[in-house]
């Protein structure tokens, strides 16, 4: 529902992936991927920044051109913050990351997928050849939750491909977020009999309850940051399946990819960025904003440039943070 009607529309065009990287992954997840990207009006795109779209879990980044209730779909929302003024064209870019369990990181995984080379191997340069945009210093990334996890985690490890990030609300201060759903993951799995059967029975339906997303969602972080290739679906537990301890090695695993570690390791590569956005509801009911707290402190003491801002909401309907966003980013590759 456009808020904007006077705003000329731009043009979505869906290009097809056909990822060799994705061939044969161990989730037999398709390697045939759409890429929808958005061109603004009076554009055909050659010579604009690129911005690439890492949407949350359970969704594709296609759902974010979808017609939406009550509020704006993206492009709409880039009609008109364009319109306006307030952000300079920009190509957009809409990858599905879609996965077996729901969704993913953005980074490589023996069992998810190699999605960090995905994105920065096939998607970009699909984009960037058939519309002459983006290239050195002229791409951004951005996302929400596990998007925006895949964002700070782009830009903290590949600064030298990405020139800006914006990560809202995304997955950090792992002990905080996901240790509190490993004893519900458990008492699931027990009632199943196994992690194949919970999964199998997940996939069956046919209706999903979000408790039981929720569920998938943890085991899918197991595949994604500890990986067990001969395991079903990769998935691999940090902790006992009897008493619920944390098993020290698996965890640490898990650890090096929390955004606050990686800080530690990667944080440096941060001052390449022309422009970074970190930000998160003060009242984000996964308690990620304790971990933003810990990456801005993290990146103030080491001198880092970014923006970093909380806002009075929870995790969730906050795509109204991109009016922010976005334009931030779009000026900087400008």
């Amino acid at each position: 529902m456009r808020r904007d009607h006077s705003a000329q529309r731009g043009s979505l065009h869906t290009l097809i992936l056909d990822s060799a990287l994705l061939r044969g992954n161990l989730l037999g997840d398709p390697s045939v991927r759409d890429v929808p990207v958005y061109i603004p009006e009076g554009h055909d795109g050659a010579g604009l920044p690129l911005l690439v779209d890492l949407v949350g879990f359970t969704a594709g980044g296609p759902a974010h051109v979808n017609w939406k209730n009550f509020g704006e779909n993206l492009p709409e929302r880039l009609d008109r913050l364009i319109a306006t003024g307030a952000m300079p064209p920009a190509v957009v870019a809409f990858p599905d990351c879609f996965t077996r369990l729901g969704g993913n990181q953005y980074i490589n995984s023996e069992a998810l997928g190699p999605w960090e080379d995905v994105l920065i191997d096939e998607v970009v340069p699909l984009v960037e050849q058939r519309f002459g945009c983006g290239g050195d210093g002229r791409r951004g990334v951005f996302g929400k939750s596990s998007g925006g996890y895949g964002a700070i985690v782009h830009a903290l490890r590949r600064s030298d491909f990405w020139a800006a990030a914006a990560c809202h609300s995304g997955d950090m201060g792992f002990e905080l977020c996901y240790l509190r759903d490993m004893p519900a993951m458990l008492r699931a799995i027990a009632k199943k009999g196994s992690i194949e059967a919970f999964i199998k029975d997940f996939e069956a339906g046919p209706k999903w309850k979000g408790d039981e997303i929720h569920l998938l969602m943890t085991l899918a972080m197991c595949a994604t940051y500890d990986p067990d290739p001969s395991a079903f679906c990769g998935v691999r537990l940090p902790v006992d399946p009897e008493t619920c301890e944390l098993i020290e090695e698996r965890w640490q695993n898990w650890r090096r990819w929390d955004p606050v570690t990686l800080a530690d390791s990667h944080g440096a590569n941060l001052k390449q960025l022309k422009a970074l956005w970190v930000d998160c509801g003060d009242i984000d009911q996964y308690d990620l904003v304790y971990g933003a707290r810990r990456l801005h402190r993290k990146l103030k003491v080491a001198g880092i440039e970014h923006v970093y801002e909380e806002f009075p909401d929870n995790h969730s309907s906050v795509d109204y943070r991109m009016d922010l966003s976005l334009p931030f980013l779009a000026k900087a590759l400008a």
